[in-house]
């Protein structure tokens, strides 16, 4: 039996003239509005017109199979390599045992089940995949980002400390989705191991729909902040392994701008990304599976 890795992230398209493509995608086949895809081209645009995100998943697979000593693939669900792609890239190897880690440690039936569903769907005949369903409260996960915290604050004294993680709608959670919960576990976990006393929990880069989406905004909190009298607030975004847009647009220019014109300074932790012991974390969930 021959094993092998498969990373699942997200997607991101390739170029700017790619980005209605893309948003159908996304947005399940409904066609996306003009102004969406200006806002989203604009978004990009301001980061270097292309997201990391396809990059560094790659980078991190590269890391990986020399960390376990097997070979890594990459699937995305909405943009190329697509998982249906990955997969018959891994049988072509000869892999007959595939482990599925999506790149979202905390589960929710619209991220980590829709890749379950893409992974199920494109499993090449002989092939066995194992599916991590959740990996929010790994030891070496929340260390590799406590590491992050401890590094931010020696480099400065933070008033005040965010976690953040994509925002989803409120319907979810009250339908007895756990990802509210594993959000919570991954800050209380990441705080203790850094020393973190006390901290806020808001929610980001929340979708253009009308129904109510989970919250605090982290814009809320930020100017909550302020409000009471903070100089400067360090966001730690729990949520994500690597940078992307929601990272280089939605924190970086979006709400450090935000947090700016209220007289607050924002900071960011840097992302895990290929930081070794991110990779460490990612080899001992291997490993354990």
């Amino acid at each position: 039996m021959s094993r092998g890795v498969l990373l699942l992230a997200h997607g991101t398209p390739d170029t700017l003239e790619d980005m209605p493509e893309y948003l159908r995608l996304v947005r399940d086949g409904r066609e996306p509005s003009p102004a969406l895809v200006e806002e989203m081209r604009h978004n990009y645009a301001a980061i270097g017109g292309r997201s990391p995100l396809t990059d560094i998943t790659r980078a991190q697979a590269a890391a990986l199979a020399r960390e376990v000593g097997q070979p890594v693939f990459v699937g995305m669900r909405n943009w190329r390599p697509f998982i249906a792609e990955a997969l018959r890239e891994a049988q072509a190897a000869g892999v007959t045992d595939l482990l599925a880690v999506p790149m979202a440690p905390q589960y929710s039936t619209l991220s980590v089940e829709k890749y379950g569903r893409a992974v199920e769907a494109g499993r090449p005949e002989g092939v066995r995949i194992r599916f991590i369903r959740s990996w929010h409260d790994h030891p070496g996960l929340q260390e590799a980002f406590a590491a992050r915290v401890r590094e931010a604050r020696a480099r400065r004294d933070w008033e005040a400390v965010v976690f953040t993680a994509h925002s989803l709608p409120v319907r979810v959670a009250e339908e007895g989705d756990p990802y509210p919960e594993h959000v919570e576990d991954t800050a209380a976990g990441v705080a203790r191991r850094a020393a973190v006393s006390g901290y806020r929990i808001a929610y980001q880069s929340a979708g253009r729909t009308p129904e109510p989406w989970l919250g605090p905004e982290l814009e809320a909190v930020l100017e909550d902040l302020a409000r009471q009298g903070a100089r400067s607030a360090l966001v730690v975004p729990i949520g994500f392994v690597c940078d992307h847009t929601e990272i280089l647009f939605d924190l970086d220019v979006k709400a450090r701008s935000f947090a700016s014109e209220r007289g607050l300074e924002m900071g960011r932790t840097e992302s895990l990304n290929t930081a070794p012991a991110f990779i460490r974390a990612l080899g001992d969930l291997v490993r354990a599976s």
